[in-house]
């Protein structure tokens, strides 16, 4: 259970899912962006416990995007398995580390915010630049059958797996940018798809991962599903209404001052 009183806190609680489930809907990033940087610098939850929460919260909201995103043809299924091999034995990897290390508990909260620090400021700077790389390839026919870089693809997966199980981000902007980068054939929407999809399996391992070291809280949990659910639903519909150029610069300006709360409880 986390060291917070969620009797008192629960509107703040699901308010904050509501507020990043409805950002999710609209820019398809913030889950781990948001979130953890949330719970962590408004609500008090310690790192870790943020971190494992919100892992399981990500795979369950994201799950909720498989479905359409493969009837529209949305997803490379030979690239979700390239991304998975890497990744899956990555998160493992980070999670048998953080298991036989044991760290000091004090001392991994303050690697694990100047973590999320570097890795939000990646995403923001991430999101200003996945129109300019798009744009790059924007003329460019997609093939028929888009062949996998199987170790580069691995080691990106390795790397989001790691990354993801240590800070809860990543798995979205910085992994659809460097993406972008190894398929610039691939059209925008199957990479965001391919990359929605990947994040599912990821983030639930990672997240009971966690779980079984202690590092979640169902209620916690709940109330953040309670807020986003309907966040989501109402983001989604939003979709498009607004300039992507806007969207883009007033996420990557929320990743800055997440990032900037973190940093001043370091």
């Amino acid at each position: 259970m986390p060291d917070i009183d969620l009797q008192t806190l629960w509107p703040m609680v699901v308010s904050g899912g509501f507020v990043v489930g409805f950002l999710v809907g609209l820019t398809g990033v913030g889950a781990g962006s948001l979130m953890t940087p949330f719970l962590i610098a408004k609500i008090g939850v310690s790192p870790t416990l943020a971190v494992g929460t919100d892992l399981l919260f990500a795979s369950i909201t994201k799950a909720s995007a498989v479905w359409p995103h493969h009837n529209f043809g949305n997803v490379n299924w030979r690239l979700v398995a390239g991304l998975a091999m890497g990744s899956v034995p990555g998160s493992l990897s980070m999670l048998l580390l953080l298991h036989l290390l044991d760290p000091d508990t004090a001392r991994l909260s303050a690697f694990i915010k100047e973590a999320l620090v570097v890795a939000l400021l990646l995403s923001s700077l991430a999101i200003l630049l996945y129109p300019l790389i798009t744009r790059r390839g924007a003329q460019v026919v997609e093939p028929a059958d888009v062949p996998v870089r199987r170790l580069p693809t691995l080691l990106l997966g390795l790397g989001l797996g790691s990354i993801v199980t240590l800070t809860s981000v990543g798995a979205g902007a910085i992994g659809v940018v460097i993406l972008t980068l190894l398929y610039p054939t691939l059209r925008t929407r199957r990479l965001i798809g391919t990359d929605v999809v990947h994040a599912v399996p990821l983030t639930l391992i990672s997240g009971l991962g966690h779980m079984s070291i202690g590092n979640t809280s169902f209620a916690l949990l709940g109330l953040l599903l309670i807020g986003s659910i309907p966040g989501i639903a109402i983001g989604s519909r939003l979709t498009g209404k607004l300039p992507d150029w806007l969207l883009r610069i007033f996420l990557s300006i929320i990743l800055c001052f997440a990032a900037y709360q973190l940093a001043l409880r370091i």
